[in-house]
């Protein structure tokens, strides 16, 4: 059985995802589209936030010397491990009717609307992590007592989650409309 038929018919997301797509009428294929490229960006978010952590607590520490450079190549790694898991996903799950380009090409159109979105990261974060940091550590019990490191990790992550937030509405749309045309 071929890894795209495996994934439509054994993953336990579809029933749901299927159900809630059946009360949108005839845009219950773009909704159910959407559901699933949510669902993927859910899990390219899981796997955007750990690839952050693990290099944040090893090689990437983000303290001087160099810190908004430290922070910057760990957003760019942990978004390109995700961009990369979520093209698999979204070619073999969420449009597995798309056929007509070479999983070359659309991986090359996938990352490049995917750029786009980490170009708006880079800077979102890098502009914001420091703010969000001392609010976060305003907020959180015990954050009075946290290190400037800390206060950067916190404040990286929550600087992620918005733009994760922000750059899955964008990849939905510019990929649906370019990478992936070529679906009824």
């Amino acid at each position: 059985m071929n890894l795209t038929r495996r994934l439509t018919h054994h993953n336990p997301l579809d029933s749901l995802v299927l159900w809630v797509a059946g009360h949108f009428g005839d845009r219950a294929k773009e909704i159910e589209r959407f559901l699933k490229f949510a669902i993927v960006g859910a899990f390219g978010a899981v796997v955007d936030f750990a690839m952050l952590n693990v290099l944040q607590h090893s090689v990437l520490v983000p303290a001087a010397p160099n810190q908004d450079l430290k922070v910057g190549v760990a957003t760019g790694i942990a978004f390109t491990t995700a961009v990369i898991s979520n093209y698999i996903w979204n070619r073999y799950w969420t449009f597995p009717d798309s056929r007509s380009r070479s999983a070359g090409r659309q991986l090359l159109q996938f990352f490049l609307v995917s750029i786009v979105g980490l170009g708006f990261r880079l800077l979102f974060v890098g502009g914001t992590y420091s703010f969000w940091g001392g609010l976060g550590a305003s907020i959180l019990p015990g954050g009075a007592a946290m290190d400037a490191t800390a206060i950067n990790q916190v404040g990286s992550n929550i600087a992620q989650a918005i733009s994760i937030g922000i750059v899955m509405l964008w990849n939905f749309f510019a990929n649906r409309h370019w990478t992936y045309n070529d679906v009824q």
